[in-house]
Order: C-alpha cells, then structure tokens, then sequence
C-alpha cells in the first residue's frame, strides 16, 4: 500500500482478500496516508513545473542539462550539452521538447531491445513509443512493444530494465516465478530498478 506520483493510493492485496479488510487496513494508516499525499502534492508542484526559462534544467539519460534561450530563429531546439530554444518558439516550447523527448526515445529504446532480442533470441514485431503515464511499457499479443516516451529521461539502466520486462512479456505472459527468474537473469537488480522508478516517476514528467 502506497500513495503513487499522481497522490492516488495503491493498494496490493491477495486476489481473495474482501473489501471490508481492506478498507479496515486503510482507516487503519488513513492519518499517514494523507499526510503522504500531501507531501507528493507539494513535492509535484515543486518539481514538475516547467517554465522554460534560461538556466532551467531538463533531464536526459538521467542527467541534467540547462535550457539556453537563444535569438537564431533557426534553431527549433537542439542539445549539444545543454538545450538550446529559440525564443521564437518559446510559446510551444513544452510540444517541442515532447517531440524531441519521443525521437530520442524511439532511437535509444530500439538499439536497446534490438541488443537484448539478439543477445537473448527474443522476436517481437514493432516498437511504439506512447504517452502513457500510468505505465511504463507494455506487450501484446501480437508481439507490439511499447513504451512510455518519459523513459528517456531516465537513467539508462533503468530503461534496460524497463526493455527486458517488455522482452520477457513476449515468452511469458503472466507475472509468476518463471517470470521474474527469466528479468534477474538479464537484470540483476530488477528490483532496484523498479524502486527507483516508483519513487523518481514524478522526476519523469513536463507539466
């Protein structure tokens, strides 16, 4: 039981377990629950609004990089270790770093499946690259892996990590032992990874 980046309460229970019991575990911590939340409010409105200003900083490949406004009208936005925006663009400067996001997304995530399919003989059918916020990548039936663009501003090994769980989807379709012994074979601190994920999402995000 947790309260996630969108200050919702998520609660894992046995499929079994009644709704009475839950709603007892609830009352139970509601005191905690909501100062919880609200911290992940105030800590949101702290982090996640964006003005586009020169000197603010934008994540990338988990790291920081300043935004730089800049007179050549030209330059739509470009990253030569900081980012570059032309002022002419200023008023769609949210769009236009969503675009570059998802390119970058689509190119770095699709070397890394290409790496982890031929390493490991995974076949799947194409790679999309969504605005999902509620997760973080997903497989169908047909073999279509997709993940959410915000990756990309994640560290690289947690976005391998991310890859392999899609890849292992496309053997097996469940969640159960053979599942997670078939992600810690090629991500060792799977774990880890989907700690960091569940505490930093609200880091992902441009509002």
């Amino acid at each position: 039981m947790y309260i996630n980046s969108d200050t919702a309460l998520i609660v894992r229970a046995p499929f079994h377990t009644s709704e009475e019991t839950i709603n007892k575990v609830v009352s139970k911590y509601k005191d905690r629950l909501q100062k919880t939340q609200t911290e992940v409010r105030l800590r949101n409105l702290k982090f996640n609004k964006k003005e586009f200003v020169d000197g603010e900083k934008f994540l990338y490949l988990g790291d920081y990089y300043n935004l730089k406004l800049v007179d050549n009208p030209e330059i739509l936005l470009d990253f030569k270790d900081e980012f570059l925006l032309s002022k002419k663009y200023l008023s769609y400067a949210k769009n236009i770093f969503i675009i570059w996001y998802k390119r970058r997304a689509y190119e770095k995530i699709s070397q890394r499946v290409r790496w982890y399919a031929q390493k490991r003989g995974f076949k799947y059918n194409k790679i999309n690259i969504t605005n999902a916020q509620k997760r973080w990548g997903s497989c169908s039936h047909q073999g279509n892996l997709s993940f959410a663009w915000r990756l990309i501003m994640a560290p690289l090994p947690i976005i391998d990590s991310v890859v392999v769980h899609e890849l292992v989807h496309l053997e097996v379709k469940n969640h159960s032992k053979m599942f997670w012994n078939k992600v810690g074979s090629l991500d060792k601190e799977y774990k880890e990874h989907k700690d960091w994920l569940k505490n930093n999402d609200y880091l992902l995000r441009l509002k």
